[in-house]
Order: C-alpha cells, then structure tokens, then sequence
C-alpha cells in the first residue's frame, strides 16, 4: 500500500529486519513478501545489496501503460450494461470518496484513483482480469512516482465520473473511449515525450525559460523558428 499511495519512492530501500520488526514479523516472512511484490514487478531484488522499490524505465512505462489500456478496455466491455443497482451506487460513493480527498489527502486521494480501476475489475467477476488490472495498476503508480508532473486530482475524478455514466447507460463504446481518453491523460501525465526529430535547443528552452537563464529575445526568435518548421512540416 505505502507503494501505491507513493508513500515510498522508486528506488528505496527495503531492509528486510526493518519491515519484519515493524509488522511483528520474522525476516523470513518478510522475505517471502518481498518475493511476491518482485514478481509483480513493484520491487528489484538486487544480489547482495537486498530489496528496493522498482524503479522502471521509460520504455517499460509505456508497455505498462499499452497493457492496461487493453485490460481495461476488456472490463468496461464487459461491465457496459450489466451494473447492478448496488455495483451503482458502490461506484458513485467511490468517485464522492475521491472529490471529499482532493487537495486535501494526497496519498487518500493517490491510493483512491487507483482503486477505482481495482472495483470496476472486480465487478467482472474475471478473477485473472483483476489479477492482471491490480499488478498494471500497481506499477502504474510507480511510473507515475517515478515520472509524473503535478496535475489536479480534479480532472481524474470528472472522468472517473463520466466513466460510470456510461457504463449504467449500457454506452459500451463511450465507456471505451471515456477509458481510453482517461489513460492516455494519465499516461502523459507519467511519461515525458519528446518530439521526434526535435531540435535541442527546443527541447530546453523551457526549462532555462523557466530558470531565468534565457537572454532576452532568444526565447522569441526560437518560437518564431519553431512555429515556422511546424507550418512547413503541415504543407
């Protein structure tokens, strides 16, 4: 969980005396646990070093990101339509749990975005689909640890929303493309991108823009360059 809600970072320690001594337990079984969330791909275990929170590149970011976009297309496929009344309102309360978190617990807030993938998942009765949503939803929070910008939590809890509409409306393919839009903001939230083929210059200005290291009119003549090879690369 403190993964999930990022509490712990990519790249951290994990003595294995210091979590068995913190839940009562032997190191043995804290070994044992620390396996198991190798497996699902939230903790490297490194030859005589000992356990650390993941740290996943950017390429396995985004094979992460590609395999759940198609799980969770697969469960709003299968849940458009067949929500019970009690599935209904489960979620509604679930997404009200989101919005009373925003701006004010922001590890609440991290943990219960992540989770309402988990219930729509669970709500498939597809024991292997949630198994396989939860660990790509687990390493999500990672990349997203690891990678991710500020943003307002506001957005998500919209779409989440929007979301469920469309599955109580029996709307299969807007709850795909809600989905779809959904995870690909996430995504580019997690996942830095850089314009193929862009010049360096372009790729740093903001930055230095933003450290006051730019001399002035250099940022305007690079926009107008940039603005000039856009227009062209569109003829």
């Amino acid at each position: 969980m403190a993964i999930i809600e990022q509490s712990l970072k990519p790249g951290a320690r994990l003595p294995e005396d210091a979590i068995g001594e913190t839940f009562g337990t032997s190191r043995t079984i804290a070994r044992e646990a620390l396996g198991r969330l190798a497996v699902e791909g939230l903790v490297e275990l490194k030859q005589n070093r000992g356990a650390f929170v993941a740290s996943p590149s950017l390429e396995e970011g985004r094979a992460v990101f590609v395999v759940r976009n198609g799980l969770e297309r697969t469960v709003v496929q299968h849940l458009a339509g067949h929500l019970t009344e009690h599935d209904q309102e489960r979620l509604r309360s679930h997404v009200e749990s989101e919005q009373q978190a925003s701006g004010r617990d922001e590890a609440r807030s991290v943990r219960l975005a992540g989770e309402f993938h988990l219930a729509l998942a669970s709500m498939t009765g597809n024991q292997l689909l949630e198994r396989y949503v939860t660990e790509v939803v687990s390493r999500c929070s990672l990349i997203l640890a690891r990678y991710g910008r500020p943003h307002s939590s506001e957005c998500a809890i919209t779409e989440h929303a929007e979301i469920v509409d469309a599955l109580a409306a029996g709307d299969a393919a807007t709850a795909c493309e809600l989905m779809e839009q959904h995870l690909d903001a996430v995504a580019n939230r997690a996942l830095p991108r850089v314009r193929a083929n862009a010049e360096l210059r372009d790729v740093l200005l903001p930055y230095a823009v933003a450290a006051g290291q730019v001399r002035s009119g250099v940022a305007e003549v690079v926009a107008t360059r940039t603005k000039k090879r856009v227009r062209k690369t569109a003829k």
